[in-house]
């Protein structure tokens, strides 16, 4: 039984990357994926602009192959370039919402039917409360959210959060308690 090569570094990808190797390029796309997709998820919600942003995040790391000094990781660059897009796309989403926030308190925009079905209401009461999280969580600023993403939902440490931001550390503590009581007053004033 052959024994298994190990995994190349991220600096052996990069540097055949660099040379044109499409493979290598690939195996980075896979080593950070679920990274990059989890940071757009937990900034933008599930849908097309997170998927959008996930792979504009690798886009940008392409076209920065060269450029890429290894100042801090692969993973902590592709995540900063992550958050970067997903701040943009958060100022353009607030740009078009408050052109049209008006007309989504219209009646005609209203669903006014119901199910009686337990399994639906039940499926509806948990989409309300995952709607009401992340409605929260985007009424946060942005260095607060992003901060909330990076150390709760990616599960990043103070300092990989700061690193990624650019930030003290201090600056990352200071700002998740600010976000973590904006976020309670929120809730339980929406309860």
């Amino acid at each position: 039984v052959p024994i298994p090569a190990e995994a190349p570094t991220d600096e052996a990808l990069l540097g055949r990357a660099r040379q044109g190797d499409e493979r290598a390029f690939a195996a980075i796309v896979e080593r950070y994926e679920g990274r990059v997709a989890a940071t757009a998820i937990g900034m933008l919600g599930p849908g097309a602009d997170a998927e959008e942003v996930g792979l504009e995040a690798f886009v940008r790391l392409y076209r920065s192959l060269d450029r890429f000094r290894g100042d801090s990781s692969l993973g902590t660059y592709l995540t900063r370039i992550t958050v970067n897009l997903a701040l943009t796309e958060v100022q353009r989403r607030k740009r078009w919402f408050d052109r049209f926030r008006s007309v989504e308190d219209t009646p005609a925009y209203r669903s006014s039917e119901a199910d009686d079905s337990e399994d639906v209401v039940e499926r509806i009461g948990r989409e309300q409360e995952l709607e009401r999280i992340h409605r929260a969580l985007n009424g946060l600023p942005p260095e607060q959210r992003s901060v909330v993403v990076l150390r709760w939902l990616d599960d990043l440490s103070t300092r990989e959060t700061a690193e990624i931001l650019g930030v003290a550390e201090g600056t990352v503590m200071s700002r998740l308690k600010r976000a973590m009581d904006r976020l309670r007053r929120v809730l339980v004033d929406d309860d």
